[in-house]
């Protein structure tokens, strides 16, 4: 279920997913949200673009860290590819 960011309170946050694209961001809330996983979502620039590196805005999706396994588990059943430990 998607929670405010304050729900989490100061604990710490495992960034699993960057949607460039609105419809990837509901597609994604969707998902999670059907597996009762408790996430928060920020908008928040990324660096896109090969030739033209421009800054985008994106949805940056979050879970606590004990969630992190299970949520990329349920992406990638989901054909989502899951940000990697480096945020690539």
């Amino acid at each position: 279920m998607r929670r405010d960011p304050e729900f989490f309170g100061d604990q710490e946050m495992a960034l699993i997913y960057i949607a460039k694209r609105l419809k990837n961001a509901l597609a994604l809330e969707a998902v999670l949200t059907e597996a009762a996983m408790d996430y928060a979502v920020e908008t928040d620039h990324y660096t896109g673009g090969f030739v033209f590196r421009t800054q985008r805005v994106g949805a940056f999706f979050y879970v606590l860290p004990e969630m992190e396994e299970s949520a990329r588990r349920i992406m990638t059943e989901h054909g989502y590819k899951p940000q990697n430990v480096a945020g690539e």
